[in-house]
């Protein structure tokens, strides 16, 4: 049976709300995205094969970007796969949902640790899950790789978080805005948990570098879809440029709001996990004056970014789920695992964390180089044109 794939208006499931996909197919020849039944969720594979598993929100207001998280993660297992596997074991790959509760989410973790005899865990989620997570992983000594936009500081032994973070995404977009469009009013709205308030102190300190100041800040529970009050809060304020770190479903509806109200046109916007397939959710007459920063468009013009898009179409077709930074990071996720357990020469958990803290991985995004944990990549500032992206410069 193929699971149906959805884009929700307010928040709802992107993706069936159960445990959704269990031992994808580490092969190209098969690309239906099927739950299997109990004998297989129950089923020993062999020990050559390396068992990672993705935890993806696929539900909830992050649960937008679960088509593409999963595809991206599909097609790296299967390039991966193609080339003898990860030190000759293949990827056996098992997607579980990172959305919902948290009890519940932890709950699959121990599950899949325990039951499912998991190797190695990729995650694609907020930070308020890695943060629980990382708790069971550190227990049971399973290697954790964190790959979207996060708030930076990850520290934990047995976490390698490879996302962007705040002092390259934001910093450079923050000074640009200042001095091109003479932004000097910030107005600052994420969602309640770890990723926006660590990132927003950070923020702050860049604004006010810039020559500018915050007018207001605000955070807004999961979920919500009612922005009049934020809305008449931010029209009061007339800040010149509204910071949004709201995620997923919330974020398409906040500025579904915002552009139809009429702020869109008189008022910019710097968005933080924003890519383009929030931006389909939004709409083209929504998307006025709306200004993203990432380390991965779709549109930009690289080899290696061209081959990715070659290679995804080719595995997923046409109507494939589209393309977005979020998603798309769970490719760079597995292309990092790579690198990093040939440099190791094993995988085990000391000398894989040991490797992973500087090395230099290449995926659709270029080379990315980590340094004492720290992750650089070279960074784009875009603005949305209709629902695309449309660069700007390299920052």
């Amino acid at each position: 049976m193929r699971a149906t794939v959805n884009f929700p208006a307010h928040g709802g499931p992107a993706l069936p709300p159960s445990l959704l996909f269990r031992n994808l197919s580490s092969s190209a020849a098969d690309f239906d995205l099927s739950p299997v039944d109990a004998h297989f969720m129950k089923r020993r594979g062999a020990r050559n094969r390396l068992r990672i598993g993705g935890f993806i929100c696929c539900t909830g207001s992050p649960g937008v970007w679960g088509p593409c998280a999963t595809s991206s993660a599909q097609l790296a297992v299967a390039e991966i796969n193609k080339r003898g596997g990860i030190l000759g074991r293949e990827i056996e790959l098992s997607i579980y949902d990172a959305g919902g509760p948290l009890d519940e989410i932890l709950s699959r973790a121990e599950q899949a640790i325990a039951s499912d005899e998991i190797d190695l865990i990729v995650g694609l989620h907020t930070s308020a899950v890695r943060v629980a997570l990382r708790k069971v992983t550190t227990r049971h000594r399973i290697p954790y790789i964190y790959t979207p936009v996060y708030e930076g500081g990850e520290q934990t032994p047995g976490v390698m978080a490879i996302g962007e973070t705040p002092r390259w995404q934001s910093r450079p977009s923050i000074h640009w805005l200042a001095d091109v469009k003479k932004a000097a009013r910030w107005y600052l709205i994420g969602s309640d948990y770890v990723w926006p308030w660590q990132s927003h102190r950070a923020v702050k300190r860049y604004i006010k570098e810039a020559g500018g100041h915050v007018v207001g800040e605000e955070f807004v529970p999961l979920g919500e879809d009612n922005h009049e009050p934020h809305l008449e809060r931010i029209r009061a304020a007339r800040p010149d440029v509204v910071l949004i770190s709201l995620i997923g479903t919330d974020s398409i509806t906040f500025n579904r709001a915002f552009g139809e109200c009429g702020l869109g046109a008189t008022t910019l916007r710097l968005a933080g996990a924003m890519d383009e397939t929030v931006l389909l959710g939004i709409g083209a007459d929504n998307s006025e004056n709306l200004f993203c920063a990432s380390g991965y468009f779709p549109g930009i013009g690289s080899r290696a970014n061209d081959d990715f898009q070659s290679r995804y179409r080719a595995m997923f077709g046409p109507n494939g789920p589209p393309i977005g930074s979020l998603g798309q990071s769970s490719y760079e996720g597995l292309r990092f695992l790579e690198a990093v357990a040939n440099k190791a020469g094993t995988l085990a958990m000391g000398p894989m964390l040991a490797a992973g803290r500087n090395i230099v991985y290449g995926g659709a995004r270029g080379p990315v180089t980590v340094r004492n944990g720290h992750t650089r990549m070279q960074m784009y500032l875009a603005g949305a044109d209709g629902l695309d992206f449309k660069l700007i410069k390299p920052v």
